[in-house]
């Protein structure tokens, strides 16, 4: 499945059930959420909040520390530079694939 599929077919409220579902390891009914969902689950999340949440608002975003004299460790790396993401041609050219791991 291709990023534009998923992001057709997730709504903010699919989102928050896969967030849910991935917390509590089960579905609303009561059922267990196999491994393979939660993978899958994990992936659209990831996926629906780069498009639509900022960097600060994402799963997983680490604040950078503030130095002493007030500037902020880091700073010179934009997380948004887009040799970070998956699927991305890098700097070299190259592309860098999803990695899964095998079962």
């Amino acid at each position: 499945m291709d990023k534009q599929t998923i992001l057709a077919s997730l709504t903010p409220e699919v989102v928050d059930k896969f967030r849910v579902a991935i917390e509590l390891g089960k579905w609303p009914d009561g059922r267990l959420l196999a491994a393979d969902q939660r993978e899958t689950c994990m992936q659209a999340v990831m996926v629906w909040e780069h498009e639509h949440l900022a960097p600060s608002e994402r799963t997983g975003y680490i604040h950078k520390p503030i130095r002493v004299d007030g500037s902020i460790v880091g700073a010179e790396c934009d997380v948004e530079h887009e040799h970070h993401y998956p699927n991305m041609p890098n700097p070299k050219g190259a592309i860098q694939p999803v990695k899964f791991r095998d079962k």
